[in-house]
């Protein structure tokens, strides 16, 4: 019995320390307060968008979110909502600059997604989901909480070895299987 819940600890936790200690490095090289600039033109060109008119009105989300701040762009957004397994950390961490990022930082586990189903109308996602331990169920979650027409928006690393804090090796087949074939596709790219 201990063996086994100490297998399953040890790697969570290895994972979780290496992200926040990436996530503390940044925000010294940050200089104490993190940028998130850049955001607005990675996310805005993943959406294909000029600015962030389509988002007027909406609930917007960032799965995979990091402490950045990287919805603040999104002014049009009724609600914009950074979900992330850290986000409790963040928070008793970096407090000031969460505070000041003008969005809800939502706790989610690797398994699940703490919103009502049918909830976002924009989910963004940016080189999260082969952070994850269950690549299914995350997908399954994310369609879960996106409402019926809403637009998920989602960038990926593929065919990268798996890491400690990036333990799937996503590919194609994999992302259409779990996700895409759910999903209505109006444009892909590569690159």
């Amino acid at each position: 019995m201990f063996r086994a819940i100490r297998r399953r600890i040890l790697p969570d936790y290895q994972k979780y320390f290496a992200e926040f200690s990436f996530w503390h490095e940044r925000h010294r090289q940050d200089q104490g307060h993190f940028k998130n600039a850049h955001y607005a033109r990675i996310l805005l060109a993943m959406a294909g968008e000029a600015d962030d008119g389509f988002l007027r009105g909406k609930t917007v989300a960032d799965f995979g979110c990091g402490p950045r701040g990287s919805l603040v762009w999104a002014q049009a957004a009724a609600f914009r909502i950074g979900i992330d397994v850290l986000a409790d950390r963040y928070m008793d961490e970096f407090k000031d600059d969460l505070a000041s990022h003008g969005m809800v930082y939502l706790k989610s586990t690797e398994k699940s997604i703490p919103l009502p189903s049918d909830f976002v109308d924009v989910m963004f996602t940016l080189n999260a989901l082969d952070h994850v331990d269950d690549f299914p169920a995350m997908c399954r979650e994310i369609i879960r909480v996106l409402k019926p027409g809403g637009l998920f928006i989602g960038s990926f690393n593929l065919e990268e070895p798996e890491t400690v804090t990036e333990p799937q090796r996503l590919n194609p087949e994999l992302i259409k299987t779990y996700l895409l074939n759910d999903l209505d596709i109006q444009r892909t790219s590569r690159g």
